[in-house]
């Protein structure tokens, strides 16, 4: 298993492309307006449940929250190869 600053991802079952690209695409068409919003994106996605979805939902936010506070690091390019 690899290691790394990402959240809880990696852990518990874990999503291939073609699940994310449907959990990506549900999340468009089922907004937090809609009722069962959970239910439906696990539906769209298949193969998992709407605890599951709403976690791998809530990781995603805390990813993208923690790469724009800065805390995590972009790799630094400039310095290889040297």
């Amino acid at each position: 298993m690899a290691t790394g600053s990402m959240s809880s991802r990696g852990m518990g079952s874990s999503w291939t492309a073609k699940q994310n690209n449907a959990f990506e695409r549900a999340l468009a068409v089922y907004d937090k307006e809609t009722p069962d919003r959970w239910h439906n994106i696990a539906r769209a996605v298949g193969g998992k449940t709407a605890e599951e979805v709403k976690r791998h939902y809530e990781d995603l936010l805390e990813d993208i929250k923690n790469i724009e506070s800065g805390q995590v690091p972009f790799p630094n390019y400039k310095n290889m190869g040297n």
